[in-house]
């Protein structure tokens, strides 16, 4: 993760250290004979075989089962149930060729699922390391309507590099936790541009929670891309 350089509610802005969230927990899998069980990745069909390539060689799915029963069409001897271990990504066109140029697009639908607009996507940069610093936008959203109100999809932690920017991010965890209170996080000059975190990827809103505990703090920058909005109101027999 790279340094964001982020400011607070006095307009003294740092570079600090961020680092993903993950869980300590270590699990190890065993068999019915105490042994170590790894995990494979295993081909399950060539294109060739897969159940689009029958279709197309058999007809309707009916037909496909009676193909399946009656000569295993489905089964390459010497590729079904290989192991692979290195593998690259490839996309495939309508005709099932491998594609060498391929264009991304973004699609904006509207609630009731239809497409709004369809766009090129566009690789944006990210915007957490540059010159201009994430601003304290002095937006609280306290947390029990935070968590029933946004879809978190990540997060990191915010780290001290010094003495100073100890002491500057565990001024800000203990403003949070005092509010009990996630704060609106975005980039730009009003904290209102979504958090792009690594280059072409998808823009988040951000949400910055606070803790403290004794001298210790914690300071997490919550990531969300999806907002939870309550449906329109059906209209009954009644109303109508």
């Amino acid at each position: 993760m790279p340094e964001i350089n982020i400011s607070d509610s006095g307009g003294r802005d740092a570079f600090v250290a961020t680092q993903s969230v993950g869980t300590t927990l270590k699990v190890r899998w065993i068999d019915g004979q105490k042994r170590q069980v790894n995990s494979a990745r295993l081909l399950k069909a060539p294109v060739a075989n897969d159940i689009e390539a029958l279709r197309i060689q058999f007809g309707e799915l009916n037909d496909v089962g009676k193909a399946l029963i009656e000569s295993d069409p489905e089964v390459d001897l010497e590729s079904t149930g290989r192991f692979l271990s290195d593998t690259s990504r490839v996309y495939i066109d309508s005709d099932r060729k491998v594609v060498h140029k391929v264009q991304f697009f973004e699609v904006v639908r509207n609630p009731d699922g239809s497409v709004r607009e369809r766009r090129p996507r566009k690789i944006m940069e990210t915007n957490l390391d540059g010159e201009q610093p994430l601003r304290w936008s002095g937006v609280y959203i306290k947390r029990e309507q935070a968590i029933r109100k946004f879809v978190f999809v990540s997060k990191v932690q915010l780290n001290h590099t010094n003495g100073l920017t100890y002491d500057f991010l565990y001024r800000m965890a203990q403003e949070l936790e005092a509010k009990d209170s996630l704060m609106l996080l975005g980039a730009g000059p009003k904290s209102n541009q979504p958090l792009i975190v690594r280059r072409g990827g998808s823009p988040y809103r951000g949400f910055l929670e606070g803790r403290t505990q004794g001298d210790k703090y914690a300071l997490i920058l919550h990531f969300s891309d999806l907002e939870l909005k309550a449906p329109a109101a059906v209209p009954t027999e009644t109303d109508a």
